[in-house]
């Protein structure tokens, strides 16, 4: 693996397995509802923006909405069921702006339908836990074997449940 993604790290904070099989290129998102209407949101929410902001790519990450006025990313989320993952993965973006010389870029995480907004911004502590972050994506994905179902609430809605749980079903409760 040369460059991290978004996704990567995004994956990171969600589901190890999930990271472990989509980084060893199975990926199960082309069926889901799911990902289908988040990839529609993000065509049509704030089409009046889409002309303001420009798409670029940087050391392997690509930002659909960066203000380079602003230094702002804006990033449209479906719904905020993982926030903590999409604010890492809009974190992880404002770090690699900030390695490329763009000084204190922000975020704004946007959930349309829910019409609410989130600023984002890179702390000092961000700084430190980023690389961390990089070095255990690396190390996990580089391990020989796919890592344990985690059988937990978000395994439902994700696109890899049919994979992760075939021929068992659930082990519910969680």
């Amino acid at each position: 693996m040369e460059h991290l993604t978004g996704k990567h790290v995004n994956y990171y904070h969600i589901c190890h397995r999930k990271l472990w099989l989509f980084e060893h290129g199975i990926s199960m998102q082309h069926g889901s509802e799911a990902v289908q209407d988040g990839t529609l949101l993000h065509q049509t929410a704030y089409l009046d923006k889409s002309a303001k902001w420009r798409e670029i790519q940087v050391a392997g990450i690509k930002i659909d909405h960066y203000d380079p006025e602003r230094r702002l990313v804006y990033e449209v989320k479906r719904s905020r069921a993982m926030e903590e993952a999409q604010i890492a993965q809009l974190k992880f973006y404002l770090y690699v702006l900030e390695q490329h010389g763009i000084d204190e870029p922000t975020g704004i995480l946007s959930f349309p339908k829910q019409r609410r907004t989130r600023e984002v911004v890179l702390t000092a502590d961000d700084r430190r836990q980023i690389p961390e972050w990089e070095a255990a994506i690396r190390q996990l994905v580089a391990a020989a074997h796919c890592p344990p179902v985690l059988n937990t609430p978000p395994c439902l809605n994700c696109s890899y449940y049919e994979l992760c749980y075939a021929g068992e079903g659930p082990r519910l409760p969680f």
